[in-house]
């Protein structure tokens, strides 16, 4: 779960960062703190003072990457990202801030409040490598995956997500 609480982010947003969490596979890591402290590749990290800005070799895709978190930001996104809000530390709840922020960047976070969450994950496809359509080469989950997901976090979906979608 969000360390920020749904009351502070509206249970569809807490939904959608755990959805976030389980398609990039953050928070299935055992031993983690629920995503919070693992790398890309799904090594952990210690301490939330900063972004570990650890470049990890990932052969599968031959590329490397910095991404942590439980939403797996790059360090250059995480530079932007604690400039504009400025944010004290990598913590849990600076990521959780991070991750809304780029939702809100993507005009999305109004769908997912909606509950239009194919709408919501389509925007958002350029930031998160395993959302559908994503096109980074990498792992994507299949949509009606990922609605399920957030409709087992509490999410609500709206009345315009049709049935072939909720499958």
């Amino acid at each position: 779960m969000p360390r920020l609480s749904a009351r502070d982010l509206g249970s569809n947003v807490a939904a959608f960062l755990d959805t976030l969490a389980v398609s990039e596979g953050t928070s299935t890591i055992g031993g983690s703190d629920d995503g919070y402290d693992v790398l890309v590749g799904g090594t952990l990290f210690s301490g939330y003072a900063a972004h570990p800005r650890q470049l990890v070799w990932l052969p599968r895709y031959k590329i490397g990457s910095t991404a942590a978190g439980r939403y797996q930001f790059l360090a250059r996104t995480w530079d932007d990202l604690a400039v504009t809000l400025r944010l004290p530390d990598f913590s849990p709840t600076s990521q959780d801030r991070a991750a809304v922020e780029l939702i809100r960047g993507r005009r999305a976070l109004d769908l997912i409040e909606a509950g239009r969450i194919p709408e919501a994950i389509d925007r958002c496809r350029n930031i998160w490598a395993s959302l559908p359509g994503a096109g980074y080469g990498q792992r994507e989950h299949k949509l009606e995956t990922l609605l399920d997901v957030y409709v087992r976090a509490g999410g609500a979906l709206s009345d315009t997500t049709t049935p072939k979608e909720r499958k």
